[in-house]
Parts: C-alpha cells; structure tokens; sequence
C-alpha cells in the first residue's frame, strides 16, 4: 500500500498543478457626474453656481488623465453621467453639450453610461459589470452634495434643491462585494466626510474620503477646499 501510495502522490502534484489558477477579478474605475445648475435659478444669488456648464465634467477629464496615466489605456474606466441635467443646460447654452462628454469618451476610451436617478447609479455597482469577474477598484463622485446627499440636479429643476439624489440611507443597498478589498472611493463635493463617509463604510466596508465643509471646482486642476477650517477626512 505504502509503494502504491508513493506512485500515486506524483502523479496526483502533476495533474493539480495542471489545473488553471482562478483568475483574479479585473479592476473597473467608476467616476460619478452630476449635471451643474440652470442660471435662471442661480443668477439671483449673490455666489451663483456654476458659471461654467463643465465645471464637473472638467473634473472629471482631469481625474481621467491621471488614471490613464497610471493604469494603462485598457484599463476599464467608466463614466456614470446624469444626462439630463447637460441637456437642461444645453438648452440654456444653446448647443449640444452631450457631443461634448461623447467627446471626452472617444478621446480617453471611457464606457460611458447615462443615468436619471440615484437607483440606477446603485444598479450599475451592483450589476453593471459581473461582479464576481471585475471589481470597482475606484470609485470617485464629481458633482453637487450636502452632508446626507449627492445632488444630481441641484438647482436645475428646483431652485437650490433637487428631485434626482442618492441618499446616504440608501447605500445599503449596494452589494460591498462589488468592490475591490483597497477600493478607493472618494467625494469631491461639499460637505461628504460631515456623515456620509460613516454610512457608506458601515454600509460597504470602504472608506469614502470627502470634505468637511465646502469645495471649489476649479478649472486646471481638481477641486480644492474653501471653507474656513476645511478639511479632508474619512
């Protein structure tokens, strides 16, 4: 017996190191866009928002070269763009500013996905992608936000409110094994790390890095902080 298992042992290595390796999941990076505001509601503030229609958009180009950059340009970026707020300002600007996000997205070979509410941004991390065979390595959000809320259409449909949001007490319907185990995620808009970071980590078990106070779009370069005392934090 003891002969017999020793012949065995072998021939039993060989054939489980012919066995194919499981594969590691691909990493997919997920930037979020919220649509900017309608100047016939922010031209009666004293600091209106949005005087540029590709505030966010701009951004997002920024953060997308960087990305490019580091990861290759077959790495899986995705942008998740509200639609219907470029084409609310398009009609205040009076041209198509969807040619130019269509733009971005051929120039940087993003996959570009559309999106109306907050529902369909969770049904994208959850199922957008098979998630057992492609992880959200980044995820990072461009728009308006509060304290409890990403802002979609903040001052476009309503004047200083919204009607399209994802609200920190939705998170827990995100599936947190969508994402990679070092996901890095990450709000670039006002006021996040106030509460929303907390919900989202209980919620998905990864950290969200956003601001305690205000946020400036700026032009050349990714947004910084502009509150008094303001802050990066978790």
């Amino acid at each position: 017996m003891k002969r017999i298992l020793a012949l065995l042992v072998p021939i039993l290595l060989l054939a489980a190191s012919a066995l194919p390796a499981h594969a590691a999941a691909s990493p997919e990076y997920i930037i979020l866009v919220g649509g900017p505001s309608l100047m016939q509601w922010e031209k009666y503030k004293e600091q209106p928002h949005d005087n540029w229609w590709a505030n966010f958009v701009r951004a997002a180009r920024i953060r997308t070269e960087q990305l490019r950059e580091k990861y290759g340009p077959d790495a899986k970026i995705t942008w998740l763009v509200y639609k219907q707020g470029y084409i609310d300002r398009g009609r205040q600007e009076n041209r198509n500013l969807l040619e130019f996000i269509s733009s971005v997205r051929d120039k940087f070979n993003l996959n570009l996905v559309y999106f109306h509410d907050g529902s369909e941004v969770i049904n994208y991390l959850n199922s957008g992608q098979p998630r057992d065979q492609m992880k959200i390595a980044l995820f990072e959000y461009f728009g308006h936000s509060n304290k409890a809320c990403f802002m979609f259409d903040y001052s476009s449909n309503i004047e200083s409110a919204c009607k399209s949001w994802l609200h920190e007490s939705e998170f827990t319907k995100i599936n947190k094994n969508a994402f990679a185990r070092d996901a890095i995620v990450r709000s670039w808009g006002c006021h996040t790390a106030e509460s929303m970071s907390k919900k989202w980590r209980t919620a998905t078990g990864t950290k969200m890095w956003g601001a305690m106070g205000k946020t400036q779009f700026m032009t050349h370069e990714l947004p910084v902080l502009c509150s008094p005392g303001g802050k990066w934090a978790y």
